[in-house]
């Protein structure tokens, strides 16, 4: 046996959060550079854990194994609309420019992620890009599959939605069988992918959904990093991954 008595970081698990590539300025400089709203990162350090960015890398394969080998769990965020070419449907004229770079980030982080059994949480551009991983098709343009413009008002702000969640689904474990959310977004589940089942609704509309097969997954439509009032689905994450960090440890013949 190992003993690291003095790792202090041991009880915070480390949460890795996909983010942007954008053009950013800071003073004379103009520049591409990673990019994330900070009530990403605030949440996850509010429920114990310690906040990793992950910005779009080349050879996203080779690159997500390297940097999830130092994880204990996996953030998808949000952003813009997922490649319709993914799921092989014909780009609509309101869907966002394509993103190939964090398109095919993303979903090496995701199927890296959970071929190791890491817990993964995805908020609402990362529960569609989940979807699509498994098969699943999306609606590119909700108000004119709903027929409503509930989802996204617009002008940075976030519409209010109630969703109603699945009794017994870990979702349900966390926040209960319903509650009030923060919605930005004009796209959404069509087709649910193989091996996903949805825990909450709004209307007929998926808002949020789990794996079948029992590894840690939670996709949610909505923005709860826009609560800071609840943090319980971060919570949820930092102890799926506090538990996935000491069953590593364990394999690995270390004690704390």
């Amino acid at each position: 046996m190992v003993s690291n008595d003095s790792d202090d970081t041991r009880t915070h698990p480390v949460i890795g959060l996909s983010t942007y590539l954008e053009q950013a300025k800071q003073g004379v400089w103009d520049v591409r550079a990673s990019f994330l709203p900070e009530q990403y990162f605030d949440a996850v350090t509010a429920s114990g854990g310690a906040a990793v960015l992950l910005p779009p890398q080349p050879a996203p394969d080779a690159a997500a194994a390297a940097v999830l080998d130092g994880m204990d769990g996996l953030i998808l965020t949000g952003g813009l609309d997922v490649q319709p070419e993914l799921y092989g449907a014909r780009r609509h004229p309101l869907t966002d420019p394509a993103r190939a770079d964090r398109d095919a980030w993303e979903l090496a982080l995701y199927r890296g992620a959970r071929t190791r059994g890491m817990p993964v949480f995805a908020i609402c551009r990362g529960l569609q890009l989940v979807n699509v991983a498994h098969g699943g098709t999306l609606h590119q343009h909700l108000p004119e599959a709903l027929g409503t413009e509930r989802f996204r008002v617009g002008g940075g702000v976030f519409a209010i939605n109630f969703v109603s969640v699945s009794p017994g689904s870990t979702l349900a474990q966390l926040v209960g069988e319903g509650l009030d959310v923060h919605s930005y977004h004009h796209q959404g589940i069509d087709r649910l992918g193989t091996g996903l089942v949805a825990t909450a609704q709004t209307d007929g509309l998926v808002q949020a959904f789990e794996a079948t097969d029992g590894g840690y997954l939670v996709a949610v439509q909505w923005h709860p990093e826009e609560n800071r009032e609840d943090r319980r689905l971060f919570a949820g994450l930092v102890d799926a991954a506090s538990a996935y960090r000491s069953s590593k440890r364990t394999d690995l013949g270390v004690t704390a």
